[in-house]
């Protein structure tokens, strides 16, 4: 993350990597700030064992690009809301130059980051493929129950 300031919005990112046992590090490194240990952060990733990176960022944003800018493995990027709603740093991290690709989730959205880590580690791990599995069914026994309890909603006109 660009820096702890963004540790709010991440946290729901860490929670359900840790949840999953799925590993992952935890750094607050800025592009404009220390470029030169976001440089060394991203050339050795891959040789750490990273397998896909998430970067979180507001306002100029600058974190994801630089990132993939110095690796080959996949950046995601969460833009962080700020000045704009976020959209200034969902833009930032959006409009890279060909040969830079950075996915992109909803601004504030780590969660979705996590879950989309894991989907592309999942490519290469049984284990990690059998979680995303197990999360995403949840999902719709979620839905299902809330539902469910809004039939115990009581109104005059309501006919369900």
């Amino acid at each position: 993350m660009g820096s702890t300031s963004d540790l709010p919005v991440m946290e729901k990112a860490l929670e359900w990597l840790n949840s999953n046992a799925i590993p992952f590090e935890v750094n607050a490194l800025s592009a404009h700030r220390t470029p030169d240990a976001v440089h060394e952060f991203a050339r050795g990733a891959e040789e750490r064992g990273v397998k896909v990176i998430i970067a979180a960022a507001g306002m100029a944003a600058a974190l994801p690009g630089v990132i993939a800018a110095s690796t080959t493995l996949p950046v995601i990027g969460v833009p962080i809301k700020g000045m704009l709603d976020g959209l200034d740093s969902m833009l930032s991290i959006i409009q890279m130059p060909p040969g830079i690709p950075v996915a992109t989730v909803g601004v504030n959205a780590s969660l979705n980051a996590a879950i989309l880590a894991a989907e592309i580690i999942a490519l290469a791990d049984k284990e990690v493929a059998e979680k995303v599995k197990a999360h995403k069914a949840g999902l719709g026994k979620k839905i299902e129950k809330a539902n469910n309890d809004l039939q115990e909603l009581k109104y005059e006109f309501k006919t369900n």
